[in-house]
């Protein structure tokens, strides 16, 4: 009984002052970290894509998410659900996130390369890429880099998440 009461007091101390510490000047998990085993499975692999294209000088925060946005009303003007969700992440919205939304769907990592490029006609209907007027040789990781986006990670929600680290 005892040692009970001093281990509840141990953590009480433990989230009341030393918690607190931790969090403020801890090193901290970096963005991606906390989205593993929220939005995708924590297991994630990675991949460094060297793109040819160059960052706009006009790509912000608010061009990012106005991207993400125009992507989302192209995929909500169809006639079916959408079969996965776009969104970016990131104190500056500088991390891209792709998750299926239904089992079954995106469950390779081919698959996944393969809506990755359907995606890119879908990209190119963007308001944000028609007015810059980019050039076909480009795809959707590009557009990514493009737009500021340092990385993209794409998931079928359940068993793998791969991040596409964006240089």
């Amino acid at each position: 009984m005892k040692r009970r009461r001093q281990f509840r007091l141990l953590a009480a101390l433990w989230i009341v002052v030393v918690l607190p510490f931790v969090t403020l000047f801890g090193d901290g998990a970096d963005a991606s970290e906390r989205h593993e085993g929220y939005y995708y499975p924590e297991s994630v692999t990675e991949e460094h894509y060297v793109s040819q294209a160059q960052k706009i000088p006009a790509a912000t925060r608010e061009s990012r998410l106005a991207f993400v946005s125009g992507v989302a009303k192209s995929v909500s003007e169809r006639p079916y659900p959408p079969q996965r969700a776009m969104f970016a992440k990131g104190g500056d919205a500088e991390k891209l996130i792709i998750v299926s939304l239904y089992d079954n769907h995106m469950t390779t990592l081919a698959q996944a390369r393969a809506i990755l490029a359907l995606m890119t006609g879908v990209a190119r209907t963007t308001k944000i890429l028609r007015d810059l007027q980019v050039e076909s040789v480009f795809n959707f990781l590009d557009f990514c880099k493009m737009l500021g986006f340092t990385e993209l990670t794409i998931s079928d929600g359940r068993t793998y998440a791969h991040r596409f680290v964006l240089e």
